[in-house]
């Protein structure tokens, strides 16, 4: 029971960032810095209480790990502008436990059993129904939704989900595979949030404008850290399997509050659409968690 309640801090916490930060304003890059510096000085805490050994390895790996970091986070914060965040957040989500399945399977050989195949490939078909019911939209919708432009934001989660797709397999499977270095989350967040910011300054082009909005966002990037540390205390708690199913619920809290918070307009029939998606996602996102258990 300790951990379950444990794994409810990542769903509110990380689930919300979208729509804190769209709550903020600014543009994506400000809201990317502003999370990445947001993110250092959570790090900067966590390491001075705890003083982990950090090794230049370790610090190399979390420094790109951050890199790409940014770019599934600069890309997932141009979804949202572009498709709005209750539409975009279950694409985002979905797409990245589909494709970092996929990689898991094929390229690392994660799963190993029959009923392993079966569930999997049923959950990754559920995702993908999901994901056709989230971005559904009612033919007979006349609202005109000003700034939405569905092109640009799919091309925006295509990169979005390459970046936190490659991060996630750096730190998982790469750093042990090709460099042999083990580390655990509350060491690597320091030189993850070191490439975070640096590469959020490359992304802006170096330009970007230090207004209120990177410094509210800030806020995103402490929520990003307190989601890690949770998650990390839920994992120990309950295991690996009920941790990562409990951190995708997060989708239910930022599409339901991209509609109520953000004024994301729905008409009933999408409504519908938004509620059958978000079962679907989480039922596929369960599945995925029971064929990780059976590892």
């Amino acid at each position: 029971m300790q951990g379950v309640l444990l794994a409810l801090v990542p769903i509110f916490a990380w689930g919300s960032i979208g729509v804190v930060a769209n709550k903020f304003g600014g543009d994506a890059n400000q809201q990317t810095l502003g999370m990445a510096l947001g993110a250092f000085v959570f790090a900067l805490i966590v390491f001075l209480f705890r003083m982990p050994t950090l090794t230049w390895q370790i610090f190399l790996i979390g420094f790109i790990g951050g890199l790409l970091w940014v770019i599934g986070q600069f890309g997932q914060f141009n979804s949202m502008k572009y498709m709005g965040v209750s539409v975009a957040s279950p694409l985002s989500s979905g797409g990245q436990l589909v494709i970092g399945g996929l990689l898991g399977v094929f390229a690392f050989h994660e799963w190993t059993k029959q009923i392993q195949f079966i569930l999997g490939f049923i959950a990754m078909a559920v995702l993908i129904v999901g994901f056709y019911f989230s971005a559904k939209r009612d033919p007979e919708n006349t609202v005109v939704e000003e700034g939405r432009n569905y092109t640009r934001g799919f091309t925006a989660l295509t990169y979005s989900t390459l970046g936190y797709v490659s991060y996630v397999i750096l730190f998982n499977n790469l750093a042990v595979l090709w460099f042999n270095v083990h580390f655990d989350t509350l060491t690597i967040i320091l030189p993850m949030s070191v490439g975070m910011i640096f590469g959020a300054l490359v992304m802006g082009r170096f330009k970007i404008k230090m207004e209120k909005y990177v410094y509210q966002n800030m806020i995103d990037g402490a929520m990003f850290g307190v989601g890690n540390i949770f998650m990390l205390m839920a994992a120990s708690a309950a295991g690996n399997a009920i941790a990562f199913s409990f951190s995708q619920l997060g989708v239910i809290i930022s599409t339901i509050g991209g509609i109520l918070f953000l004024g994301e307009k729905k008409t009933k029939k999408e409504l519908v659409y938004v509620g059958i998606g978000i079962v679907l996602f989480v039922t596929g996102a369960i599945l995925l968690a029971i064929v990780k258990s059976k590892g």
